[in-house]
C-alpha cells in the first residue's frame, strides 16, 4: 500500500485501501500477511510521527527538483522484447 504524505509531513493518507480490503475479502492476503502489513504500516507511521529515518530530512526531499539537463531515464530493453522486434522485422 502506498502512503501519500504532504511535503511538510502534517497530513497523510493510504492509497488503495479499498482494493486492499477487496483482496482481503477474496482471501488473496492471508491473516499472517495482513498482520505483517499492519505491523509495517504502524512502523512507518511511527517514523512519520517521530520525524525519523525516512522522514528525518523531509525538508531536503521537499526541496528536491529534477534538473532539466539530466537525461530522461530509460529502462533497459529486455532480451525477449528485442528478439520479438527483431523477428517482426522492427
Amino acid at each position: 500500500m502506498d502512503l501519500v504524505v504532504t511535503p511538510d509531513l502534517t497530513r497523510w493518507e493510504w492509497k488503495d485501501e479499498d482494493e486492499y480490503a477487496h483482496v482481503r475479502r477474496l482471501g488473496i492476503v492471508s491473516g499472517t500477511e495482513h498482520r505483517a502489513v499492519d505491523d509495517a504500516r504502524a512502523e512507518v507511521l511511527a517514523m512519520l510521527a517521530e520525524r525519523s529515518r525516512l522522514f528525518a530530512h523531509a525538508e531536503r526531499w521537499a526541496a528536491w527538483r529534477w534538473e532539466p539537463v539530466w537525461p530522461t531515464p530509460r529502462l533497459p530493453r529486455s532480451r525477449a522484447a528485442a528478439n520479438r522486434v527483431a523477428s517482426e522485422g522492427g
